[in-house]
């Protein structure tokens, strides 16, 4: 897949996993999120392996990621989505989400699927809403999967 950059000011957007910090990513979810709180650095490597990642940011500090796993023709996930606090309310988050929603591997997909108890805002604004009929969904879901490894967290 190409990799796509695009760049405001001193800010950047890019695709590129090479780019990617990854004990910086590693910090944020092992230690900041409930989502994502213990990961095992491992388990990040191969999820960032195995997804079309975006990376943003500053100069060539990383501030934010977000990454989305899908078939490319039907179905895309969008997980891991964060911003460092201190460079939040300048518009990053949307730029970001721009970013994916626009990228040229994602389009005509047929569902796109968001799990977020945060920032509903956000996610409203690019066509994301509740699910209409709850009732419907099913998951297998364990939210102690990673307690139950050694989690080699970044400090």
């Amino acid at each position: 897949m190409e990799i796509r950059e695009t760049h405001r000011n001193k800010y950047t957007i890019s695709t590129d996993k090479k780019k990617l910090d990854l004990l910086s990513i590693h910090k944020f979810l092992a230690n900041e999120t409930d989502w994502a709180k213990g990961i095992p650095i491992e388990t990040l490597k191969t999820s960032i392996e195995n997804s079309l990642n975006f990376g943003i940011y500053y100069e060539r500090k990383q501030i934010g990621f977000a990454r989305i796993i899908s078939d490319f023709s039907t179905i895309a996930y969008l997980g891991d989505v964060y911003i460092l606090e201190e460079y939040r309310g300048k518009g990053l988050s949307k730029w970001l989400m721009s970013e994916i929603m626009e990228h040229p591997n994602l389009q005509g997909l047929r569902r796109w699927i968001l799990l977020t108890d945060t920032a509903e805002w956000l996610y409203k604004k690019f066509g994301f809403k509740k699910i209409p009929k709850p009732e419907l969904y099913m998951e297998k879901h364990n939210p102690a999967v990673y307690s139950s490894h050694k989690t080699n967290e970044v400090k």
